[in-house]
């Protein structure tokens, strides 16, 4: 055999030689990623806020007569609410029972969020928060209140980030996040107004947000980021305690937001222009 064939063997057998071992395994694989980002099977990580979010643009008008939704973060009788639903109102009342209201003795704002403080002197049932937990794209949520002045739930996911923006009467904008509904019960059809204020729970029942705004033709409900909840709750210097919590799923939310409404933990807001 020629010298000039042996040399194209050894080219050959040397090309063979080089595609076996790339393919071992251990041969430079890149390293795994760290716990920290290994998102569950749900999603990846909710993104950090960017210029470039979804905005939402709100129009505030003069104050009317309407309703809306808070719920207990304490035993001593604070309540967290959005704060458009109680804006201008001259007396806030929470329904308890059919027609038995209990008269708010003190509403608390902050500029620097859509929250509000409600404050009755005792509340039997506080909610579990959670506002330091990472969250994930695709996540459950189950909003829960009183649409259209009525018991009523929806479930959702998370889809990203937004922005809020008020304009009219009151100016502001803050960060929240955006949830696709993917389903409601107790027949409700139509606008979810009266649900602002309500929690967003997650699958092992603790909050995650409060409901600010809806977007009707696109089917998305708008909460705020926890953290946002967390800062006005420390700049108001309000305690907080864990109630009973009720996991939520897609099967039973209905029955898990009733008990939620039957224990107080979520009630209905009223609020009275010019009374």
């Amino acid at each position: 055999m020629r010298a000039f064939d042996w040399v194209i063997y050894a080219a050959a057998l040397g090309f063979i030689l080089l595609v076996v071992f790339s393919l071992v395994p251990e041969a430079e694989a890149p390293a795994p990623p760290p716990p920290s980002i290994i998102a569950e099977e749900i999603g990846p990580l909710l993104p950090d806020p960017s210029p470039l979010d979804e905005l939402v643009v709100v129009q505030t008008g003069p104050p009317q007569n309407g309703v809306g939704t808070a719920f207990a973060i304490n035993s001593r009788g604070d309540w967290l609410t959005a704060r458009h639903v109680v804006d201008g109102c001259s007396k806030v009342s929470l329904e308890v029972a059919p027609g038995n209201y209990v008269p708010v003795a003190r509403v608390s704002l902050d500029d620097g969020h859509d929250l509000a403080l409600l404050s009755t002197g005792r509340s039997p049932n506080p909610v579990r928060l959670d506002l330091t937990s990472p969250m994930f794209l695709g996540s459950e949520g189950y909003l829960v209140g009183f649409p259209q002045g009525q018991p009523g739930e929806l479930a959702s996911k998370l889809v990203g980030r937004s922005r809020l923006v008020t304009r009219g009467l009151r100016e502001a904008d803050m960060p929240i996040l955006a949830w696709a509904e993917v389903g409601r019960t107790n027949g409700l059809t139509g606008t979810l107004g009266g649900i602002s204020g309500g929690p967003v729970f997650g699958k092992d029942g603790a909050v995650r947000g409060v409901i600010v705004a809806e977007s009707p033709r696109r089917g998305r409900v708008y909460t705020t980021a926890p953290q946002s909840v967390d800062a006005f709750l420390t700049t108001m210097g309000v305690p907080r305690e864990a109630g009973p919590s009720d996991t939520f799923r897609i099967r039973n939310y209905g029955a898990a937001s009733d008990t939620a409404r039957r224990r107080l933990q979520v009630v209905k807001v009223m609020c009275e222009v010019g009374a």
